[in-house]
């Protein structure tokens, strides 16, 4: 332990003389935690729209009333035919053109059917299906607000679907987006900075002194990781205090078991991170590959595309995907305020990674050079 602690001492008089990496370990996180909280959202709102009204009744301005009262929508215009409108979509002056067929008022109201039509912009294919369902949701409340349904003899009763949302009852896209941004900033920082660390030591020649030292390998290991993981700890405390405070995160779960759970994700990323250092000679070498590495787990964890639109084989990356296992347990966890056995599997596929790739980089470590 004695020689452990010294090491201890050594990693965190470099880490807090280095001036230029304080900022990057403290402050820069948080910044990206306020900022990504913020934009990081798939709420649609101010949708420009035109409507062309052929029917210029009660009912059809009763309907554009409930589009334009909506935060979501934005009317630019009125155009008296369709061809005006569908100019505007080309010159990105509109998103979504909703025409009134002439004669809406009395089909409504003689039981025809009455027909819309939604003319949306789909260049952005996600936008454009927020957008569908917003102005279907509009439209499905107009329908039921406003033409009561009257069932007549042969007709089938109505179903009124009333929808309720658990844990995150108001679709606060911020509660769902800030587990999966402190995930991604706990990876990081535990991630980039292990593997530089270990090959600066590389570059600046004074692993080679470290190596002729008794000092056994374990020992060292667990001396570069050690600080990293107790700081990785710090930016998730930090980021849950400035999750609750500014974004009223909810966290129904218990910390103690946010914390425990984080220590097994912090093993397995540091690991990563030190076999990573293993294979490069170079902070350049090292911080390419941990991108390699970042980019993929980001981009298949279901921070912005949900897990379950993934093909099948995607979805089964998961499992070997620490950062989807992660960013699933939080939001279970904080939102949902699920207890340890009902995360049991994940946590199970955390602790075996954790295990395989900290054996595979303390095996991969050598005390000699090559």
């Amino acid at each position: 332990m004695r020689t452990i602690r010294f090491i201890l001492r050594k990693e965190f008089l470099q880490i807090f003389r280095n001036k230029g990496m304080l900022p990057i370990i403290f402050v820069m996180p948080f910044i990206q935690l306020l900022i990504l909280s913020n934009a990081a959202t798939f709420d649609v709102k101010n949708v420009k729209f035109q409507i062309v009204d052929r029917d210029r009744s009660d009912l059809s301005r009763q309907l554009i009333e409930r589009f334009t009262s909506t935060h979501h929508f934005i009317l630019t215009d009125m155009p008296t035919n369709y061809a005006q409108a569908e100019g505007s979509v080309l010159k990105n002056e509109a998103s979504l053109i909703v025409e009134i067929p002439a004669f809406f008022e009395k089909d409504v109201i003689t039981g025809a059917t009455a027909k819309l039509q939604l003319v949306i912009n789909s260049e952005d294919g996600s936008t454009a299906g927020v957008i569908q369902s917003y102005a279907a949701q509009i439209i499905q409340d107009f329908t039921r607000q406003t033409v009561p349904f009257q069932p007549t003899q042969g007709t089938t009763q109505r179903i009124e679907i009333i929808a309720r949302n658990w844990y995150n009852p108001e679709l606060n896209y911020k509660h769902y987006m800030i587990p999966g941004i402190l995930v991604a900033l706990v990876t990081m920082i535990g991630l980039f900075l292990s593997g530089m660390n270990v090959v600066r030591e590389k570059e600046i020649g004074t692993i080679e002194q470290i190596n002729v030292t008794p000092i056994k390998k374990h020992q060292f290991i667990i001396g570069k990781l050690l600080p990293f993981l107790i700081i990785g700890l710090f930016e998730l405390a930090m980021g849950l205090v400035i999750g609750r405070l500014v974004f009223d995160l909810p966290m129904l779960g218990g910390l103690p078991l946010v914390f425990g759970i984080t220590i097994i994700y912090l093993i397995l990323v540091l690991g990563l991170g030190l076999f990573i250092s293993t294979v490069t000679e170079t902070q350049q070498q090292a911080m390419f590959i941990a991108w390699f590495f970042m980019v993929i787990f980001m981009l298949m964890g279901g921070l912005f595309t949900p897990l379950d639109s993934m093909p099948l084989w995607a979805q089964q990356t998961m499992w070997i995907n620490p950062v989807a296992l992660f960013i699933r347990i939080l939001r279970q966890v904080l939102l949902k305020g699920a207890p340890l056995q009902d995360i049991i599997p994940y946590v199970s596929a955390l602790i075996g990674l954790a295990f395989t790739m900290f054996t595979l980089a303390v095996i991969r470590y050598r005390k000699t050079s090559d």
